[in-house]
């Protein structure tokens, strides 16, 4: 029987934007669905407790309430998950001056058991097959809302011919 298998994935993207901002407009939790997929809503209890609703499979959600275990202005924020939650994770997003003035590193860590049966199996089809490329796809979303103002989309634009 195999218990605790603990998924962790990180990645970092540079944005040409200033730590502040992007730390301030992450802070605002309930920005952050609109570049995680599958995040449907957070719903803010206080300073350091919130709510996570993901989209799963069929129609189902997952649930979950997470607080915020370290947070430095302009710096770091990092969160994890209740005890009692069902989807137990955390994370960390640092936010460092990229060097050559060149706007911000923004690093995401994410940590996640797996839970086991029917739920677990939504989980991992939930978070593919390969939760990296997940992430990769987040931040490379949160960089061109934060960039351009607006994520970029190839959809409904018409196929070049080759």
């Amino acid at each position: 029987m195999m218990t605790n298998q603990k998924v962790k994935v990180e990645k970092t993207v540079t944005i040409n934007k200033p730590a502040e901002e992007l730390y301030r407009f992450w802070r605002n939790f309930q920005n952050l669905p609109r570049f995680i997929k599958h995040l449907k809503e957070v719903k803010v209890y206080d300073e350091k407790k919130t709510h996570w609703i993901v989209e799963g499979l069929l129609d189902r959600t997952l649930e979950w309430d997470a607080v915020i275990v370290e947070d430095r202005e302009n710096e770091i924020i990092s969160w994890a998950s209740v005890q009692s939650a069902e989807f137990q994770n955390s994370g960390v997003v640092h936010f460092k001056p990229a060097p050559g003035n060149r706007g911000t590193e923004v690093k995401v860590v994410r940590e996640f058991n797996p839970p086991g049966g029917a739920i677990g199996n939504a989980i991992a089809k939930l978070f593919g097959e390969d939760p990296k490329h997940n992430l990769t796809e987040d931040l490379r979303h949160f960089k061109m809302l934060m960039e351009a103002g607006e994520i970029a989309t190839t959809e409904g634009q018409p196929r070049g011919k080759g």
